[in-house]
């Protein structure tokens, strides 16, 4: 589980400064003419390509395929572990128009960006994927301006870690979990932690509580502005109040994941913000001090459970791929129960298929995996949008700011407001 989790994070920490992307260049979104109308039924080798595969997850399932396959076999290419120049070689090869790069892995904060530059083959008309059986967070990040461009793979979501001996009964909401900081205060530890240092990370902390009250940040068409609003401003208002008060310690300031997982393992924190990966070190790392006393729940809310910001990838069909039937039925495979049955046995990857995490052998296996289910089925994308770095620093930014408090919420959601009206507006 570290592996495939910490490869992710690595992503996560790192999107922040991957290219500005901007509208022009390729086929028009959706449209069927140009590069996205050729090779519709072209059947033949194909190459995938991917990220790190830590996990030794995607190997097996290529062997499998070729078998099954032997005239339209899967070649692996293997990117780095790094996201940023995951996407950088993504780009470079769709700029030359490789056809060689016939499958490609998204990360789910990429689909704006490409689809917007039509690279990716719209999977629409005989390329219609069957949703039905997924988890609907994950369809809507690989859907770009109301067209399906990548089709979910694997998932994440945040879930709550909590000191079940100190706090028996997790808390639903916000304003109860704030309560339990008394508890916290009384044993002398921090209260909640999530990711607040000035990455990746911190987008999606923000976007949660802008989120979970009802808030947005840009619009579904990517571009409107929307952040500058009264719930976006209580969601924020919820993070600067905590740390004021010292519910959120002063030193989560610097925390990305780890950073949390590691105070949370050494029992320094009541309540954690995190991906699921932490589960399996906190039971099984040595020097964790919460091995047997800790429990999972739904990201608190308002009035229930909270709104995460949806992790995970996506597979997506390059419209320069020459045999692009072959690659829509490779789609289908990696959506299939037995390899998303696959990726969270062997990998720890958060399957995109709704049944799987009703399963009773993999929840006996993998007990969070109920929990995550309610966290996915909540969850938001982050903006699916073309302009999504520039979007991402601008969050980053000002929720920094307004964290330390060098910036009033009011002014650091006009400032956030602005940058992204600047990026959007200029292409």
């Amino acid at each position: 589980m570290k592996a495939a989790r910490l490869s992710v994070i690595a992503g996560v920490a790192v999107l922040g400064i991957a290219l500005a992307g901007c509208t022009g260049g390729g086929s028009s979104g959706g449209s069927s003419g140009g590069d996205a109308g050729a090779n519709l039924t072209g059947k033949g080798p194909i190459t995938y390509v991917q990220g790190k595969d830590n996990s030794n997850v995607v190997r097996p399932l290529v062997d499998k395929w070729n078998t099954a396959h032997p005239s339209e076999k899967v070649t692996f290419k293997e990117q780095t572990d790094q996201a940023d120049q995951q996407h950088d070689d993504l780009v470079q090869h769709f700029q030359a128009k490789d056809p060689n790069y016939d499958v490609v892995d998204v990360d789910v904060v990429w689909t704006g960006e490409f689809a917007a530059k039509g690279w990716l083959q719209p999977l629409t008309g005989s390329f219609k994927m069957d949703n039905s059986a997924l988890l609907a967070p994950t369809v809507k990040a690989g859907t770009y301006n109301g067209t399906q461009y990548a089709a979910p793979q694997t998932s994440d979501g945040g879930i709550l870690y909590y000191r079940k001996d100190l706090v028996p009964t997790p808390p639903t909401t916000w304003d109860a979990m704030l309560k339990d900081c008394a508890i916290a205060k009384a044993h002398n530890i921090g209260c909640y932690a999530g990711q607040f240092f000035k990455y990746e990370g911190l987008t999606v902390n923000a976007a949660e509580a802008i989120n979970t009250n009802g808030g947005t940040i840009v619009g579904d068409d990517g571009k409107t502005v929307t952040v500058n609003s009264p719930e976006a401003k209580a969601g924020l208002t919820r993070l600067t109040d905590a740390f004021k008060n010292g519910d959120i310690p002063a030193d989560a300031i610097t925390f990305q994941e780890e950073q949390g997982r590691m105070a949370f393992e050494a029992g320094k924190l009541l309540f954690l913000r995190n991906w699921p990966y932490v589960y399996s070190l906190a039971k099984t790392d040595g020097s964790s001090k919460v091995k047997t006393t800790f429990g999972v729940a739904p990201l608190p809310g308002v009035n229930g459970p909270g709104v995460s910001s949806l992790g995970g990838h996506n597979a997506a069909i390059s419209v320069y791929s020459k045999h692009k039937a072959t690659a829509f039925e490779f789609l289908k495979f990696l959506q299939s129960e037995e390899t998303q049955k696959f990726f969270v046995t062997q990998g720890s990857l958060a399957p995109v298929l709704s049944a799987l995490y009703d399963d009773a052998a993999l929840n006996t296996q993998l007990p969070y995996l109920s929990t995550l289910k309610t966290s996915i089925s909540n969850a938001v994308p982050r903006p699916v949008s073309p302009f999504y770095p520039a979007i991402t620093t601008a969050v980053q930014d000002n929720t920094y700011a307004a964290l330390k408090g060098d910036k009033t919420v009011d002014q650091a959601l006009k400032d956030m407001a602005a940058a992204i009206q600047t990026a959007t507006s200029g292409g």
